[in-house]
């Protein structure tokens, strides 16, 4: 017995599919796609789907699940589980851990860890550098040998552009994607903020937005240089889409994401010294903001990834200067994107891209499509379903969001991975 999403709105991008159709999954796979009521319907488990979005499985190609090393924060099961009921199928996680994942052995951990989970399909990204430090390479081919499907140094940079231009050469002849967290130290100096008015006004030390701008081009023009493939990690500024524009338009193998919190919020969320508004790079003003959405609705930036960064009330909940950067996003990201569509930034096409069909290409793993015979990860959504956000309901094991309390338009209803349901929506 097959399991038939009956009538509702297939969304894939990568088929240029957008009508209403029955999915039968049969074995983990997608038996077949038709028009809606051409599937019969005996001998099957039916979902009705009316009014619903079927899409490829969602990909979250930035997230940090602590694992190794901090698991009071976050574990691979625990963030499955947030994934999965935010509507993923699938995620990268950043090899921040302690240890940093820079060994082989690191990376067969997650995997092992994230078989017994058994929640969504985990992509390791390995490090650039030795313990992330800028100064040594890692070994590429032994870490993609054990399963790694990109390198970053998240949350540092790698602050030597020699470094750098060898990272993006030697990735290359493994076929590895570079993840670059552009970032210039010397100019974001010991900031903790947006470096304009509100800065000012709180008495707090800022980053400028040249920071990220000047570090980007960097990377760009080393991408342009090597023929290697970058990716550029949570975009937050307007000259940072400017020249990543730029650099497509040159033909550099140049890709990049933003975040739901720099298409939602300002550095204004920070007042009162609102720590869950303290994050990496920092919110910025609405200009910056505007630029995200634009550089969204017109393909510079490629794809929307949450960078979830869960910390428990012990790095949170302490002083601004203090307060650790990052917030908690798998469970708000769809809701936060579908406000996008709701808002005409995106068609609900370009969401879906944005969400599946361009982070499986970036990362080169299976999804991103609907088609028969691939697996069977699926994400449905009822993008007309308002919601409240309560941290206290989420599945992660932090609750360090700044959306608390906001309505969102629609969310995730059903996650499937290989055909399974991990998630489903009751209410």
């Amino acid at each position: 017995m097959g399991l038939l999403l009956k009538d509702g709105l297939v969304v894939d991008p990568a088929q240029d599919l957008e009508a209403v159709c029955d999915l039968l999954i049969a074995g983990g796979r997608i038996s077949r796609l038709a028009p809606a009521g051409t599937i019969p319907a005996e001998g099957h488990q039916v979902q009705d789907c009316r009014g619903l979005v079927i899409c490829p499985g969602f990909i979250d190609m930035h997230v940090h699940l602590r694992e190794p090393g901090q698991e009071y924060k976050e574990t691979i099961a625990t963030g499955g589980r947030a994934a999965a009921a935010g509507g993923f199928t699938a995620v990268a996680c950043m090899p921040n851990t302690q240890p940093v994942n820079d060994t082989a052995a690191v990376t067969r951990f997650i995997l092992e860890q994230a078989d017994r989970a058994k929640q969504v399909r985990v992509y390791p990204v390995a490090a650039v550098s030795q313990g992330s430090q800028g100064k040594i390479l890692a070994e590429y081919g032994e870490l993609k040998a054990a399963g790694a499907v990109a390198l970053s140094d998240d949350g540092r940079p790698v602050a030597n552009a020699q470094l750098m231009r060898r990272a993006l050469e030697y990735a290359h002849t493994f076929g590895l994607l570079v993840i670059s967290h552009a970032e210039d130290l010397d100019l974001a100096g010991n900031g903790v903020m947006h470096e304009g008015l509100v800065s000012v006004q709180m008495g707090l030390r800022g980053i400028p937005a040249a920071a990220e701008t000047v570090a980007v081009f960097r990377d760009c023009e080393l991408a342009r240089l090597t023929g290697a493939r970058l990716h550029i990690a949570h975009v937050s500024t307007a000259g940072a889409v400017e020249v990543i524009r730029w650099a497509k338009v040159r033909g550099a193998p140049v890709t990049a994401e933003t975040a739901p919190h720099y298409f939602s919020l300002t550095d204004e969320a920070v007042r009162g010294f609102n720590t869950n508004a303290k994050m990496n790079p920092p919110l910025r003003p609405a200009a910056d903001v505007a630029a995200i959405k634009q550089g969204l609705g017109d393909g510079t930036l490629d794809c929307i990834a949450t960078d979830h960064a869960p910390h428990s009330v012990l790095e949170k909940e302490v002083e601004f200067d203090q307060a650790a950067n990052g917030i908690i996003g798998l469970e708000t990201a769809v809701g936060l994107s579908l406000k996008l569509v709701q808002e005409g930034v995106l068609t609900l096409r370009q969401m879906v891209a944005s969400l599946s069909t361009h982070p499986a290409r970036i990362l080169g793993v299976g999804g991103g499509t609907l088609q028969e015979g691939q697996p069977a990860d699926i994400t449905v959504l009822d993008p007309n379903r308002p919601w409240t956000v309560d941290v206290e309901q989420f599945q992660s094991k932090s609750r360090n969001s700044p959306f608390h309390g906001w309505q969102l338009p629609g969310r995730a209803v059903m996650t499937l991975v290989a055909g399974e349901i991990r998630y489903r929506h009751n209410t």
